[in-house]
């Protein structure tokens, strides 16, 4: 998607090999318009296909995860990474790894947002290793629903979870893809 990597070669930060900052239009303050984009070309690649609801991960994923839950038309559903007073029981549960924190989270879905049956997008901001999309693939697939797709805004393409989850059987559409972050440079391929 031409307007995303123009997006990210303008404001994107290269912080590292492995680390590439887009808090300017992706994870801190959102570019909307460029949103409303990723979540038309999401819906796009996966013409055809048939969801249910459109499933994220907070915070990140909210922004890309809505406009195409917007276009698509159905609700959207974010796992919680925070515990809340309000959600508390009846939860799906899974652990996963953050790379980018280097931590440990717990994610939650409530019980009576997914029905057995339904065919999930899952929709996240990046994909490193995988570990977020995992996660909440095993919820959707506690709860008895389908995950019928997997949309990722930037793709770190040297690591490697888009492999994982395609081995996995998983249809994954990644809009930007990054061959490399060396010398503090963006790298995208085809």
């Amino acid at each position: 998607m031409k307007a995303l990597q123009d997006k990210i070669r303008q404001d994107g930060i290269v912080l590292s090999d492995q680390v590439l900052k887009v808090d300017s239009f992706l994870n801190h303050m959102v570019d909307p318009q460029l949103m409303l984009e990723v979540g038309q070309e999401f819906v796009r690649r996966f013409e055809g296909i048939t969801f249910d609801k459109v499933l994220t991960l907070e915070s990140s994923g909210i922004a890309p995860a809505v406009m195409t839950a917007l276009t698509l038309q159905v609700p959207l559903v974010f796992a919680r990474k925070h515990k809340s007073l309000t959600l508390k029981d009846d939860l799906y549960v899974e652990t996963v790894y953050s790379f980018t924190k280097q931590v440990h989270n717990e994610i939650t879905i409530s019980r009576k947002f997914l029905a057995p049956g339904e065919r999930i997008l899952i929709i996240d901001d990046f994909l490193a290793y995988g570990e977020a999309t995992f996660g909440m693939a095993r919820i959707i697939e506690s709860a008895g629903a389908t995950v019928a797709g997997v949309g990722i805004v930037i793709e770190k393409s040297f690591q490697d979870g888009a492999r994982r989850l395609k081995e996995a059987g998983y249809r994954v559409e990644s809009l930007a893809r990054i061959a490399s972050l060396g010398e503090q440079k963006v790298t995208f391929l085809p």
